[in-house]
């Protein structure tokens, strides 16, 4: 009876998990399959026409395109690396169409790895398009891994299963006190103690800047003195990099699946490709490959009407061709084979831990790093291969995306990382943070953490300029748009929200900044990020950046980006762009308050946030932030910059 209620849990979590899917894919049907190509390009789901700047054959033997479009050039887009695309041409006849994935996309231009190691003619014969595909594969795995834990009896998956829901105890192993890394802080050095003595289930609460993912390859380190290899998975490709490349930095030997367009171009010696590539057998493979492309050569040569002993001969080239092949592929078998077997860490994604080398593997142990990111299911495909869970993440950062109502009113957003942190005895947090001055984590400290992080001597005090009478060493500014008449603007088309005269302000104040900051003292160069909830802004303040003259000399880098972005990453200055100014007092996505967490806790050294007090003044959470600004930073007004 007592497993009854995880299985009914699962269940209807299987029953949001196929609404959230329809949700996804109705979504994806308004803005791309009932519309036609015209709005398509205005949703910014489609390029058409574009032209091939660049081909070039790849790792992986796969071919990699320089794409740009050559129409919309103003409007905003859906593509983003990672995701899979086709390739079309609209002949009259027929519709044709090969698929590829994005590596990297910019405003107009895009680098895509096609499926295949050439492209079909029909690609040179007219006007290409590209489309964004809708994915399926991700909730068809979930849908499988739910199967499996639901119907899971007398196994490791169905004890997991239950001490997930509370109804079985987890255990630990006594804890190794004497164990002390010098390099890391007293609660780092517990947070790996506590790993390395879980039996099933554990958490590492990572709040901003207090070194998660430096503890977490530390207790992977650690693990692996144990275990012969373990399974290291994260919900993004960029989180998955990072964690490959401070492993390989320990020394350890990492194994990245992934489709080669979703692996960092640092990161390619790590794939499968990539070792097969640096192996002593390399060079055999090319050269079986080499010998079957001259066979074939030769074979080719004979034409159809020819004797008895050319067709012989033909025959021959055939077959010695196909030889070459299929000793070819035996040995890139054979390494990859020896890959799965001897590297010490595999790292992926959680559906590309599904790959056939990795079928009837099973592991020790799986680390999982910003679980706060993954739907409960997406944790579940890769746990089902491993008998113990080590969780990482901060259920106060970027929660998962859940685009059906009806799901996130059923759960679905409550992921496995907040049910364990409810199992009692789970979870350790690391409280010393490495990157903001204490009154810029403060808010943020009393707000989620319960006040218990505190900010290392090294960063405690800093600020960008020594100054205490200059604005430059106030690290919270907060301009009041109140009163102002710098109303919001929506898109009708992406429905996402901007607001110009916020803008305008945000670089009146950036100008003035990098002026004053060039003229002190300071011969440091700082870095500075621009943060807007919203896309439409962030558009609006991209286009119009060049428009400001702004003095770059101690600029190492500035970057406009949505929360989103900007998640893992800090900068000196951050500035954030709310938008919101009505006169209902809707503040819609800004309502999402882990992810404002995220934004104000960017920021190492100042932090400036541009919105009106009356429209978010309303909502609990804002009403303590302009309270907080007022008491411990600077509260000013925009017509300080109005003209």
């Amino acid at each position: 009876m007592a497993t009854s209620s995880a299985i009914e849990r699962l269940t209807r979590l299987k029953q949001l998990l196929k609404i959230e899917r329809d949700e996804d894919f109705r979504l994806y049907n308004e803005m791309f399959l009932r519309v036609n190509l015209d709005e398509r390009r205005k949703n910014g789901v489609t390029w058409y026409p574009i032209k091939i700047n660049n081909e070039e054959l790849g790792q992986g033997e796969l071919l990699h395109l320089e794409l740009e479009r050559t129409a919309y050039i103003d409007k905003p887009h859906q593509f983003s690396s990672g995701k899979n695309v086709s390739l079309f041409s609209n002949r009259q006849d027929e519709v044709l169409e090969i698929t590829g994935t994005i590596k990297s996309v910019s405003k107009n231009t895009l680098k895509l790895i096609v499926h295949s190691d050439e492209l079909p003619d029909w690609c040179y014969e007219g006007k290409l398009g590209l489309n964004i595909l809708f994915d399926d594969n991700s909730y068809t795995e979930m849908q499988s891994a739910l199967d499996e834990v639901i119907n899971a009896k007398h196994n490791r998956v169905a004890e997991l299963r239950d001490m997930i829901e509370g109804l079985i105890p987890i255990t630990f192993d006594t804890v190794k006190e004497d164990l002390i890394i010098p390099s890391l802080n007293l609660s780092q050095n517990r947070a790996i103690r506590h790993v390395l003595s879980v039996n099933d289930i554990g958490v590492i609460h990572g709040p901003p800047g207090t070194g998660k993912t430096t503890s977490l390859v530390q207790a992977i380190r650690l693990t692996l003195e144990e275990e012969r290899q373990v399974l290291v998975c994260a919900p993004t490709n960029a989180a998955v990099d990072l964690l490959t490349e401070k492993l390989t930095e320990l020394g350890i030997d990492v194994l990245r699946l992934g489709h080669p367009a979703r692996i960092s171009e640092d990161l390619q010696n790590s794939s499968i490709d990539g070792k097969i590539a640096s192996s002593p057998y390399y060079k055999d493979i090319k050269s079986l490959r080499r010998n079957a492309e001259e066979y074939f050569r030769m074979a080719g040569k004979y034409k159809r009407t020819f004797g008895r002993e050319d067709a012989k001969q033909r025959a021959a080239f055939y077959a010695e061709a196909r030889n070459c092949i299929k000793e070819a592929r035996l040995l890139e078998d054979y390494l990859v084979d020896e890959l799965f077997k001897n590297s010490k860490v595999i790292c992926c994604t959680p559906v590309t831990s599904t790959h056939r080398a990795l079928q009837r593997k099973r592991f020790n142990t799986l680390f999982f790093d910003e679980a706060s990111q993954a739907l409960e299911p997406m944790v579940w495909i890769p746990l089902l291969k491993c008998k113990r869970l080590i969780l990482s993440g901060d259920h106060f950062q970027l929660p998962p995306v859940v685009k059906s109502v009806e799901a996130k009113r059923g759960g679905l957003d409550k992921t496995l990382l907040d049910r364990c942190i409810e199992i009692p005895k789970t979870t350790v947090l690391l409280n010393r943070q490495y990157r903001m001055n204490s009154a810029i984590m403060g808010f943020s400290n009393a707000y989620f953490y319960n006040n218990e992080l505190i900010a290392d001597e090294t960063v405690a005090t800093h600020t960008l300029v020594n100054d205490e009478e200059s604005y430059l060493s106030k690290t919270i500014e907060f301009i009041d748009t109140a009163g102002c008449s710098y109303d919001e603007e929506q898109n009708p088309e992406t429905l996402s929200y901007s607001n110009p005269k916020e803008g305008m302000i945000l670089f009146k104040h950036l100008q003035q900044l990098l002026s004053d900051y060039t003229k002190s003292e300071n011969t440091e160069s700082i870095d500075i990020g621009i943060i807007s909830p919203y896309k439409e802004q962030q558009e609006w303040l991209r286009e119009n950046l060049e428009a400001y003259e702004l003095d770059k000399s101690k600029v190492l880098s500035l970057q406009i980006k949505t929360i989103d972005g900007f998640q893992g990453e800090e900068r000196d200055v951050i500035y954030i762009s709310l938008v919101r100014s009505n006169e209902k007092q809707e503040i819609g996505f800004l309502g999402d308050l882990r992810r404002m967490n995220v934004a104000i806790t960017r920021a190492r050294k100042k932090l400036v946030v541009i919105g009106d007090s009356a429209t978010i003044g309303a909502n609990p959470f804002y009403k303590s932030f302009l309270e907080y600004c007022d008491i411990h930073g600077m509260y000013r007004t925009a017509w300080e910059w109005a003209d």
